[in-house]
């Protein structure tokens, strides 16, 4: 991963002088509003599965290694192999190797956001193999050249022209004057390109929705049925998965898809729902011959044992992103980082270290909506606000207005001064406001005045207003 920390501030500005960027997500966050408000009011137990989905994924974190060790057991007696990596570093090169053993060429992926994660594209294209993302939004931004700005959507910030233009850059051969303006004729030329790559590759690459330990399977879940391709047609499978993916038995796996669909797209459920377990059969027409699960530590054990593990229940299903009103402001991208969003100003100072991610806690209204909706109830804004004290207690780490926050504590802690400190800017405020009730223009706050203005305070401080209050006769 990149490092965010400077560059955020600047991302996020750039992203608010989007216009195409404000439109599109705009329409994400009212639909997704919308569309969940419909969900939820066919499934009025919905908020119990949410119970049982965070119980599970609790349970699982608690005896990961019991269950990591099971499925490792159930995966060798179906026929695969399970590779432990202890870093990306590891995961990369052991992907790589499996790819070079395959005589692969060409690998064929699916949706994975830990093969971001791990930087692993670039490792493949480095080897000589060429590796070909199949979902439709991860293989437009791979002509593009960007990374996913969402979890679930990972081109959410693109137009219809603008994707078309990229396949009128990109697919060579084709009639220059082709109409692709129109979503179905989009979808249409991306299915005819990627048909001849599913065919071609030598290996599948796949994530894992879950890892299930009673049988050695892995799960997958998708709208357009190209992970079943990926892990189907080539000879090699290589699934890639982070450790805490494990769950115990398929029962709680699919508890788990009843709230990742209706979380991530407000389906009841995604199109496709696999089980893998195992290579192909002797006595199966097809299917790989070879089926490996590449398990990826990369900090999650040590976040497992300190006070950030509530993170690792994450499905990844994105519905924190889809109603952040930070992330509906600037999108992905800003965050400069794999995961974006109230999860990402978690995970990524987690995994990256909060020096290089210290903006990222900062970028949260707490408003409390990304903790409202997710279907594992992962205490985000307390998690955030933690690592704003992390930051705060570290002199290496830069926080805007640390010197006027000691001021202010210092000035707290002396009651008179205090009170009459606060007489003074009550009474300074009202006199710039005058008779508009409201300020243009104070300083030190440019950021609110640039776009609002400050209204004026109406009355005393909370002290007054409490003495005032207890005076009063009660009712």
């Amino acid at each position: 991963m990149t490092g965010p920390a400077v560059a955020f501030p600047e991302r996020a500005k750039a992203a608010l002088a989007d216009p195409v960027l404000g439109t599109a997500l705009a329409k994400l966050q009212s639909e997704f509003r919308r569309d969940r408000a419909a969900m939820l009011s066919r499934m009025p137990e919905f908020e119990a599965l949410r119970d049982r989905a965070m119980a599970i994924r609790d349970h699982a974190l608690a005896r990961l290694d019991a269950l990591l060790e099971e499925f490792e057991r159930n995966v060798i007696a179906a026929g695969g192999h399970v590779h432990w990596c202890r870093d990306a570093a590891e995961a990369r090169e052991t992907v790589t190797a499996l790819c070079r053993a395959a005589g692969a060429t060409t690998a064929a992926k699916s949706k994975s956001m830990l093969s971001e994660e791990i930087g692993l594209n670039a490792a493949l294209a480095e080897a000589g193999i060429v590796p070909v993302e199949t979902d439709l939004g991860e293989y437009i931004l791979q002509l593009r050249r960007e990374t996913p700005s969402h979890i679930v959507m990972p081109a959410i910030h693109l137009n219809a022209g603008q994707i078309g233009e990229t396949f009128r850059e990109s697919h060579g051969g084709l009639d220059a004057d082709r109409d692709l303006g129109d979503p179905d004729a989009l979808l249409a030329e991306a299915r005819a390109t990627l048909r001849r790559r599913f065919l071609e590759a030598d290996v599948g690459i796949t994530g894992a929705n879950a890892l299930i330990a009673e049988t050695g399977s892995i799960m997958l879940v998708t709208n357009e049925g190209n992970a079943d391709l990926v892990h189907s047609l080539p000879k090699t499978h290589i699934a890639v998965a982070g450790i805490e993916k494990i769950v115990p038995a398929l029962d709680d796996a699919m508890a788990i898809v009843r709230v990742l669909a209706r979380s991530a797209t407000t389906q009841e459920i995604t199109s496709y729902t696999t089980l893998v377990t195992g290579p192909a059969r002797e006595t199966d027409a097809d299917g790989p011959r070879g089926f490996h699960v590449v398990l990826v530590d990369n900090g999650r054990s040590t976040m497992l044992a300190g006070p950030y593990a509530d993170v690792l229940r994450c499905i990844r299903c994105g519905a924190c992103q889809s109603l952040c009103p930070v992330y509906g402001a600037v999108g992905g991208h800003a965050y400069d980082a794999v995961y974006a969003g109230p999860v990402g100003a978690v995970l990524t100072p987690a995994l990256d270290g909060l020096k290089k991610a210290a903006h990222l806690p900062q970028a949260s209204s707490f408003c409390g909506q990304c903790e409202d909706v997710c279907p594992v109830r992962i205490p985000l804004p307390s998690l955030m606000r933690r690592l704003r004290e992390d930051s705060w207690r570290r002199p290496d780490i830069p926080v805007a207005g640390k010197r006027l926050i000691r001021i202010w504590a210092w000035a707290a802690r002396r009651p008179t001064l205090y009170r009459l400190v606060q007489r003074i800017e009550i009474a300074a405020l009202r006199l710039l406001a005058g008779r508009r009730g409201a300020i243009r223009s104070l300083p030190f706050a440019a950021g609110w005045t640039a776009a609002r203005d400050f209204p004026a305070p109406e009355g005393g401080g909370f002290v007054d207003r409490w003495h005032a209050s207890r005076r009063e006769p009660r009712s």
